[in-house]
């Protein structure tokens, strides 16, 4: 046990640690201008075109702000369109462009060897049983994701 792990022993701490070490990974074998949440965007919509903000919020567990201004740039960087929905003008709905499904089928590779890279040390029946215990985690009846959207996005390896 290293000097850290005992002072900060606690779950949270290792939880913060393994996402720093994720941002790390990501930012050196995926992408310094996409995302994993952008990824992960990419990805739901390429499952489910035409998709509504608030939907694609839903499934990334992000606030209506934080999902309008990825889906903002998103399109901006002309991955996403966003067009008014015809019968609930009140709705935006998203589809990839042909760009955006370019650059997802890019950056899967490179998101799977962030998988290899954070797991690698791991066999196939640890990595399950992480994968187990975090669902866990996040599927605890006071936890404030939900469990749709927590599989959702282990699903989509993000």
């Amino acid at each position: 046990m290293s000097g850290l792990d005992e002072i900060l022993p606690h779950t949270g701490s290792l939880i913060r640690r393994a996402q720093q070490r994720h941002a790390a990974e990501w930012a050196r074998l995926v992408s310094n201008t996409i995302t994993s949440v952008q990824f992960a965007a990419l990805a739901i919509l390429a499952d489910t075109p035409g998709a509504s903000q608030r939907e694609l919020g839903d499934a990334l567990e992000v606030d209506r702000s934080t999902i309008a201004d990825l889906a903002a740039r998103l399109e901006r960087n002309g991955l996403v369109a966003r067009e008014q929905d015809a019968s609930d003008r009140r709705r935006n709905v998203l589809k990839l462009t042909p760009a955006g499904m370019r650059e997802l089928k890019r950056l899967r590779p490179r998101v799977d060897a962030v998988e290899q890279a954070m797991t690698g040390a791991l066999s196939a029946a640890e990595v399950a049983e992480l994968r187990r215990l975090l669902r866990g985690l996040l599927d605890a009846p006071d936890a404030s994701a939900s469990t749709t959207a927590g599989r959702r996005l282990a699903q989509l390896g993000v």
